[in-house]
């Protein structure tokens, strides 16, 4: 599974001319941290080009809670899925802090991508690794404990986003306990317990909005579905 994907993001794979016209054709806007830039079922088709800032894509279940599939950051187009098919949106997309983007309406990305075959090369490619990473995010919720999948997330979101420090690797995302649960896809009070453990074995040590990794080789092997 991966909240994060690997590799460059959309923009930064594209030709400075080619991000250039697509850019033109939005117009910028600002996110502030909770806002909903697109929401699950909507019939809107407009994409969201992302400069700075990390947004969180989710989608609600039959149990009627919120699962958070992945974490879009800067250099990320999010809703391309709808504006390419026309369909509902699948996922609800919301900033986790001030985002900056710029919105290009539907009609116009598609036809950017009619008029560049590298950026529709790119978005193909886009749409694959998240189809893979969906197949993976099923296997993993079907089959990992709760341990496992948080120390999965964590150490996703040490390597992508933290930095080291004399105490370890911090994160600085602004992820509450409830965010944290949805990405692990499990209860808050299951996140809790695993994090406390992860504390109590001084794996981790946990702040307001932040969290630190203080070993991250047993996090590894946590992530592993290895105890020891």
């Amino acid at each position: 599974m991966s909240l994060i994907e690997d590799g460059k993001p959309f923009l930064a794979s594209l030709t400075a001319e080619d991000r250039r016209v697509l850019l033109d054709r939005g117009r910028p806007r600002a996110y502030g941290a909770g806002d909903v830039i697109m929401r699950e079922g909507d019939p809107t088709s407009f994409v969201v080009a992302i400069l700075n800032g990390w947004t969180t894509v989710s989608v609600g279940t039959e149990r009627g809670v919120r699962l958070i599939l992945a974490l879009r950051g800067a250099g990320e187009v999010v809703g391309d899925q709808a504006a390419v098919d026309h369909r509902p949106r699948s996922a609800t997309i919301t900033a986790l802090g001030p985002v900056r983007g710029v919105v290009v309406p539907g009609d116009r990305f598609r036809a950017y991508l009619t008029a560049r075959p590298a950026a529709m090369l790119q978005i193909t490619r886009q749409f694959s690794a998240r189809l893979r990473s969906s197949d993976g995010e099923r296997r993993s919720l079907a089959s990992e404990r709760v341990l496992q999948r948080l120390a999965a997330r964590l150490v996703e979101l040490a390597e992508h986003t933290g930095w080291s420090g004399p105490e370890g690797i911090t994160v600085d995302l602004p992820l509450p306990q409830h965010d944290i649960a949805a990405a692990v896809g499990s209860t808050r009070e299951a996140v809790a317990k695993a994090l406390r453990l992860l504390r109590d074995q001084e794996v981790v040590s946990t702040g307001a909005r932040r969290f630190v990794v203080r070993d991250i080789a047993l996090l590894r092997l946590l992530a592993q579905g290895r105890d020891s």
